[in-house]
């Protein structure tokens, strides 16, 4: 199983090397708190106890929250860029084969601790966060451009409008999995059984879905009445 490093921190202009492993040392303790305790209990001054640091060594390299969530952010998504990138690159395997390693990939990393709480925390933030719903939409954007590649290889009849539809619909198949099978959750013990479902019944729809099966009932839409349902009244 391929296992996604927790953090891949981008060098930032003027950090040097000793520089670099305290802002490393501080993005690891604020992903370990978010997932530990949650993002209420991520501040600065909980930062600064749990690295052993005064206050003012965490608001040096961050003078602020905001600016250390984005930064955290990144560095999370960056680690995941990076196998990701490792998978697609790999010409010596079919894109299906790829996509299939990809699928799994996601949904293994979905059974960590890490995982199973650091995104839904982000879910919940950005319901009432602009900012961070921002950056949490970006999160996802980056992550399913693997899949906007690998589409393509597989079904080159669809459009690019379409190959994005198809790849917004398996990420959100694979990350609501979190909610139900995720770590310590009551179907965790079926994960292996829901990848091999999830990679058979992704991979086929990726590879004979048309233009028709994503469009056919769109005529229909505006035609569509629906029932009223009437309540009884209260007495």
């Amino acid at each position: 199983m391929v296992e996604v490093p927790p953090l891949k921190i981008q060098i930032r202009p003027g950090t040097y090397a000793r520089g670099l492993e305290t802002v490393e040392q501080i993005l690891r303790a604020a992903l370990q708190i978010m997932v530990d305790e949650g993002y209420r209990a991520l501040t600065l001054r909980r930062i600064a106890e749990v690295c052993n640091m005064k206050v003012g060594n965490v608001t040096y390299y961050f003078p602020n929250k905001d600016l250390l969530v984005r930064e955290m952010i990144d560095s999370v998504l960056n680690s995941y860029e990076e196998v990701f990138d490792s998978i697609l690159n790999d010409l010596s395997r079919s894109p299906e084969e790829r996509l299939k390693s990809v699928i799994r990939l996601i949904l293994d990393d979905i059974q960590t601790k890490k995982t199973t709480n650091f995104f839904p925390e982000l879910w919940a933030l950005s319901n009432y966060d602009a900012v961070l719903a921002e950056r949490v939409d970006n999160v996802y954007r980056r992550a399913r451009g693997v899949l906007n590649q690998l589409i393509p290889l597989i079904n080159p009849r669809l459009s690019e409008g379409e190959r994005e539809v198809v790849a917004l619909y398996i990420s959100a198949s694979l990350e609501g999995t979190t909610i139900f099978a995720g770590y310590n959750k009551p179907w965790a013990h079926q994960m292996p059984q829901i990848e091999n479902i999830a990679i058979k019944a992704l991979v086929d729809m990726v590879r004979s879905i048309t233009s028709e099966d994503i469009w056919k009932l769109q005529d229909n839409a505006e035609t569509f009445n629906p029932i009223p349902v009437v309540f009884p009244a209260r007495r």
